[in-house]
């Protein structure tokens, strides 16, 4: 299959072959299954001191029973502060967790490797789906083809302006914009440091991002990623299926060199 590939203008340069990958059937459960997978790598363990909530001098009733009252652990003292009130265990004010997290927690999920490929595959794929970018909230309306090939005069791009040239004459300022109207968060995230969500736009997969990612760390929603690099993590962010994605033609070589044994059995039905 050949798609059009396109200059820093914005005008049609000629027609490039894509790779073998992108004949691999759309996976969205194999999607969802690796980004789960490779999103737990990151997580850190968490755990609770071992006495925390029980540096107290609290007991229960000697005996617990026949005084009148809870047998619930009472706060000791001379008089004034805490005295009499309960503490120590569970479900009381400044009382220990009933079950605390704990480091010893596995959590770092496991993926098999034809699993994880096949995931990759199936997501470089759909990025040539208009039906499957557009449900994930992107505007397109203005794009004709999928994938948005460029030259490889892009991965030396080195100033913000002349990349929102680039997206302006690819017509993909529209989607970039798109994350303008996000609203402000509240309550307990606002207050947090984390008033508002910076969202997904474009991902720019070239085989050198070095200098295309400080020209592109200004805009908000636009990544640029290795082609080597490459993981579901980027393509379907969240978990949902499939990002906006502009492939450089020296990107598409590499992206031609992945191995996988679908794609074996596929060369073999072409």
């Amino acid at each position: 299959m050949k798609v059009s590939a396109f200059n820093l203008s914005g005008t049609k340069e000629n027609e490039v072959e894509l790779p073998l990958v992108f004949s691999t059937p759309f996976r969205s459960d194999l999607i969802v299954k690796a980004f789960t997978n490779l999103n737990s790598h990151k997580f850190q363990p968490q755990g609770r001191h071992p006495t925390a909530g029980m540096d107290v001098v609290a007991r229960s009733n000697d005996p617990p029973t026949g005084q009148g009252r809870s047998r619930i652990a009472k706060m000791r003292g001379g008089g004034g502060g805490r005295q009499g009130e309960a503490g120590g265990v569970a479900s009381v004010k400044g009382g220990r967790q009933a079950h605390p997290p704990k480091v010893q927690k596995v959590i770092f999920k496991k993926l098999n490797k034809k699993e994880n490929k096949l995931a990759l595959c199936s997501a470089i794929a759909a990025t040539q789906s208009k039906e499957i970018i557009e449900s994930r909230g992107h505007k397109i309306g203005k794009l004709k083809t999928f994938p948005i090939v460029i030259s490889d005069d892009i991965e030396s791009v080195t100033k913000t302006k002349e990349v929102l040239k680039i997206l302006d004459s690819l017509h993909l300022m529209e989607d970039v914009d798109r994350l303008k109207s996000r609203r402000i968060r509240t309550g307990k995230s606002a207050l947090r440091g984390r008033g508002k969500k910076i969202g997904k736009s474009v991902l720019f997969v070239v085989s050198n991002s070095k200098k295309l990612s400080h020209a592109c760390g200004s805009i908000p929603g636009v990544d640029v990623q290795a082609s080597k690099n490459l993981s579901v993590l980027d393509l379907a962010p969240g978990g949902a299926p499939i990002r906006l994605v502009v492939y450089s033609k020296s990107a598409l070589q590499e992206i031609e060199k992945i191995k996988s044994p679908h794609l074996e059995l596929l060369v073999n039905v072409v």
